[in-house]
């Protein structure tokens, strides 16, 4: 039979460009090619780990380990990531929850995200700064992850100071067939496949999903995702065009008050406003180019997407309005243009070899975005709207980035990567918050890599990163006289790392100490269920990633971080509690994992996630619980292209909250400035899924 290559550790070293066209051609290439052996191993080929990496905090998950990965949701996908956890506190329509380096990213800030290089993020959003929505993304199209975390790298610019994060998609698949059901009301359906035309390929998906959940206002979620991909050459010379469509539609089930579970009002699944719900509608077109100028490598992107969102939520009850309730709903309406342009060319100085890179990125987003009081799902007059929830705002936002980076090797064993970016922001409000605002930033960047040995790798790293805030909030501020709510906030981070293999390569670790301090932290306003510019933090802490693969079919997979996450000035949190803790910033997080693959027709993988307790309120009396969650995955293939999948998720049916938060709210007949209390939106219960497919 036909031989595959062999995996020894999917977490490594972020590629030097050469090495990502490899990356590239190893996630399309043709098993076929290869000499036939006896056995099948483990799939996908170790790409050297020391000696192109900037830090210790940066890699490529493999596209065999994202395919075993037990997802419960796509952006659980994002959990191949060391150290950073990905969990839910509403609908499955809405964004994710992203806790990483002992941040509460809420839906996106400080991690950027990118999807065929598009970026995910939206700045300036009806409900968090940076949403970050992955619904529309299908798992079996997703490629060779590539991540970073921290502040030092030149190509990476609006909220990445924490993380970034590229997914890649596929150019070929083969033409299949899946359907799939599980417990809760989970239906899927999944269509793909590609063709040679011309001398490109042409690539097709089409994803139908409903699904339920525990609660008992059935989620009823509602999705349909279709691609549709045209590609040519590789990443060396050739292209790639992909227009893709999202639309759906969810019944909210959002953060609750304990003291109303407590109290018999609803069940820990139910809800106190059941007519909460969402509606979200993304259209995407994105293109990449690749070619060899000169002696060097032209990568060109370029993305155009439409998004629409409507999301109606209750989150304080009746604490604002004691006749109608708290509903609302947050809408949105976006167009976003942008493009991107990147150069690398070797060069060789009196004799000393290196690497220049020089970047421009720039990106238009036209937003009509509005907040308004509803009943019921149903708006409201605005003469019922007693304390102004009606908002209505036009924004324009634009940002444009140059950034040049020189890699020089003065040594066999050490290199420098010395970078400078410049980012220009700007926007201008004509609703509600009226104003314009811009500010550009410089941000030189810096690692010193030292290898003593063939094995080892050392880092020094150190840079200037930022996040963008809401224009909104940032004029508003302004009119107020509050500062501190510039329209970017700056962000210093430094990290020393090693990077180390073991036992021959069948082992490899990644040990990092880190520290992050950020002019202005984002925290989150329930009045208005959105992310707020606050007070200056600073943050410090460790992670250490263990990869080991005893056997050719069988990886093991460890990473923990630990995290110590403080105002630098005392934070009133609204509930009568001072102090320097951050609400939500988790104290560790953590996963492990072992991953079965080609073991005669089975394949399958197993994985424990852990979120440690966190701080609710602000001096850290009242405290999240964190929880730990067992999935797994076990996958056989039959004969003639049929293939069988369980997925068993929350194995030991763990009860436990995915999130939780401390803020005021208001039930009935309670006092009028209502009550503080910990909110919690439940992880869901054990939940099988049993998965039919055909390859044709």
């Amino acid at each position: 039979m036909a031989a595959v290559l062999v995996l020894n550790g999917p977490h490594r070293a972020a590629a030097t460009p050469a090495e990502n066209d490899v990356a590239d051609l190893n996630s399309n290439s043709e098993i076929s090619k290869e000499p036939a052996v006896e056995e099948v191993v483990v799939v996908a080929e170790r790409l050297r780990l020391i000696g192109s990496a900037t830090t210790a905090s940066e890699g490529v998950v493999v596209n065999d380990e994202l395919a075993l990965t037990p997802a419960y949701r796509p952006g659980q996908l994002l959990e191949t990531v060391p150290g950073l956890v990905v969990t839910l506190h509403s609908g499955e329509g809405k964004a994710n929850q992203y806790l990483l380096r002992g941040y509460n990213l809420d839906h996106g800030t400080d991690l950027a995200t990118y999807v065929d290089e598009m970026p995910v993020n939206e700045p300036s959003h009806a409900h968090g700064q940076g949403y970050t929505d992955l619904n529309f993304l299908i798992p079996e199209l997703a490629t060779n992850i590539r991540y970073s975390k921290g502040t030092y790298y030149s190509s990476e610019g609006d909220f990445s100071a924490v993380g970034a994060v590229h997914i890649g998609y596929t150019n070929t698949i083969d033409d299949q067939v899946s359907l799939t059901g599980g417990m809760w009301g989970y239906q899927r359906l999944l269509t793909a496949g590609s063709t040679e035309i011309g001398t490109g390929h042409l690539l097709g998906a089409l994803e139908l999903q409903h699904y339920d959940g525990p609660w008992s206002t059935p989620g009823d979620q509602r999705k349909i995702n279709a691609v549709l991909r045209y590609s040519q050459g590789d990443a060396q010379r050739g292209y790639s065009l992909t227009a893709s469509f999202y639309h759906g539609l969810w019944n909210n089930q959002t953060d609750q008050p304990q003291r109303a579970i407590a109290a018999g009002l609803i069940s820990r699944f139910g809800s106190l406003d059941p007519s909460d719900r969402g509606i979200a509608q993304r259209a995407n077109l994105s293109g990449q180019y690749f070619a060899s100028v000169s002696g060097g490598r032209l990568t060109v992107s370029g993305y155009a997407f439409s998004n629409e969102l409507s999301l109606i939520n209750n989150f304080t009850h009746f604490l604002i309005d004691p006749v109608n309730g708290d509903q609302e709903d947050q809408h949105e309406d976006r167009k976003t243009v942008g493009g991107a342009a990147d150069y690398t060319h070797p060069m060789r100085i009196s004799g000393i070899d290196g690497e220049l890179l020089a970047g421009v990125q720039a990106r238009n987003d036209f937003v009509n975005v509005a907040r308004f009081p509803t009943q019921h799902a149903a708006p409201i007059a605005a003469i019922d709207d007693p304390l102004g929830f009606d908002e209505s705002d036009r924004v324009r936002l634009g940002s444009e980035a140059v950034y040049l980076q020189a890699t020089t090797h003065w040594r066999e064993w050490f290199r420098t990567v010395f970078g400078l970016r410049t980012d220009h922001q700007y926007g201008h409000d004509t609703g509600t918050n009226p104003g314009n605002d811009s500010r550009a930033v410089i941000e030189p960047k810096g690692s010193l890599v030292f290898q003593p040995a063939a094995s080892s790798e050392f880092y020094v790293s150190a840079g200037r990163g930022f996040h963008s805030d809401d224009i909104r909030g940032a004029n508003q501020a302004r009119a107020l006289g509050v500062p501190g709510a510039a329209l970017i906030a700056t962000e210093m981070g430094e990290e020393i790392g090693l990077r180390q293999e073991l036992l021959e390569g069948k082992a490899a670790l990644t040990f990092a100490l880190f520290n992050l301090r950020s002019q202005s932290e984002t925290t989150y306003n329930p009045d208005v269920g959105q992310d707020t510019a606050g007070p200056a933090s600073r943050r410090y802490g460790y992670e250490l990633n263990i990869t080991y693969q005893p056997l050719r079919w069988l990886e093991f997979y460890g990473t923990i971080s630990q995290d110590h996450a403080r105002f630098r000035t005392p934070f009133d949190d609204g509930t009568g509690h001072v102090g320097v803790y951050l609400p939500n910033a988790p104290f560790a997080t953590g996963s492990l994992a072992a991953y079965i693959n080609n073991l005669g027709q089975w394949s399958g993988g197993l994985q424990l996630r852990y979120l440690s307790a966190y701080p609710l309120s602000s001096d850290d009396a009242v405290q999240g619980s964190g929880y730990h969650e067992w999935n797994a995955d076990v996958r056989y293939a039959f004969a003639g292209g049929w293939k069988a999948a369980v997925g068993v998720f929350n194995l030991l049916n763990t009860k436990a909250n995915a999130m939780e938060y401390w803020y005021v709210d208001r039930l009935p007949g309670e006092p009028a400035v209502g009550t503080s209390d910990v909110h919690v939106h439940p992880l869901e219960p054990l939940s099988i899924r049993v998965t039919l497919a055909k390859s044709f």
